[in-house]
């Protein structure tokens, strides 16, 4: 197989760029190749995608990979590669409803699509609304394609440094903040797993919309799996709250929580299809060794979430409301 990557160097795109070599099939990377190095065995085309698309882009791969958020550029890319068949990885974000655990493609409300592209930074709601109009620009110009919505994807090389926070705070010798109600669900995906799935919907040609999840549990059992001895004190979403503390992600948040009932279901679609579909999930305790490993080894890896002078404070307040 002749495969595109749009991207190549970061995370999700460069694991999908390495798993596809590894697998024998050639890789064109094309990006600028300003945020990193394509995979060993993997070529670099440089295209900066506000630009008109190269020729050597012009129908001559088997299957394209794209993680843009932006229509413009997937618009670009897709007439571009007309016959070649399009796995487009979207976002958990398309969809209306967060709040009914159990969602997916075939039950849950999408977003009004964003054609134009938006600076989603300063509003985040386009984000979503520009991913499900990247979606159908996809349906629409590819010969044949796979729609792919993760939820959280962890791993080695995560860029965003949220499940990176909980593998560098454990394992852990000393009382944790546990955020929340233990029994609230969270599930997560690892890179590599959702690399490797959609390197074989592209060898597939497989056609169709899934939730790209994994199973869901509750963040009890997550934190656990990074550390089965761990010391979790649980502190309410109110105190939290009250106390100025962030969820999901930045520099004062936990991340990976996420205020209650109004997010009961962004983290607890349904894996079932993408399962059956072919995607393999490792036990997230060895993507917490791996992330943990990969953190010790990098230097300046991002990390976001509080600090242990902040999450001794919060505890410290904690005990003395209760």
């Amino acid at each position: 197989m002749r495969l595109l990557v749009l991207g190549g160097t970061v995370f999700l795109s460069r694991a999908v760029a390495a798993e596809a070599v590894a697998r024998g099939h050639e890789v064109v990377c094309a990006c600028r190749g300003e945020s990193g190095e394509v995979p060993d065995g993997a070529t670099l085309l440089r295209w900066d995608r506000d630009l008109p698309a190269p020729a050597e882009l012009a129908d001559t791969f088997d299957a394209v990979v794209d993680v843009a958020r932006l229509p413009s550029h997937v618009r670009a890319a897709v007439a571009a590669t007309p016959s070649a068949h399009w796995v487009f990885v979207s976002t958990v974000n398309v969809y209306a409803d967060d709040a009914t655990p159990g969602g997916g493609p075939a039950v849950t409300p999408l977003r009004e699509p964003l054609e134009q592209d938006a600076d989603w930074r300063s509003d985040p709601d386009a984000y979503g609304r520009m991913k499900v109009a990247c979606e159908q620009i996809v349906r629409d110009g590819a010969a044949s394609s796979t729609v792919v919505r993760p939820g959280l994807i962890a791993g080695p090389g995560d860029p965003s440094g949220r499940f990176s926070y909980w593998a560098r705070r454990l394992p852990a010798s000393d009382e944790v903040l546990a955020p929340g109600d233990p029994a609230d669900v969270v599930q997560v995906v690892d890179v590599r797993d959702l690399a490797g799935w959609i390197v074989t919907l592209a060898e597939q040609r497989t056609a169709g919309t899934f939730d790209a999840v994994g199973e869901p549990m509750p963040i009890e059992a997550m934190l656990l799996a990074g550390d089965p001895g761990a010391d979790l004190t649980w502190v309410a979403q109110s105190f939290l709250a009250e106390q100025g503390v962030e969820p999901w992600a930045g520099p004062d948040a936990i991340p990976v929580w996420l205020p209650r009932p109004e997010h009961d279901g962004m983290l607890a679609h349904d894996p079932e299809p993408a399962l059956e579909a072919g995607l393999l999930l490792r036990p997230l305790a060895d993507t917490f060794a791996d992330t943990r490993a990969w953190l010790a080894a990098t230097d300046g890896a991002p990390v976001t979430g509080i600090d242990a002078e902040r999450e001794a404070e919060l505890l410290a307040a904690w005990r003395q409301r209760a």
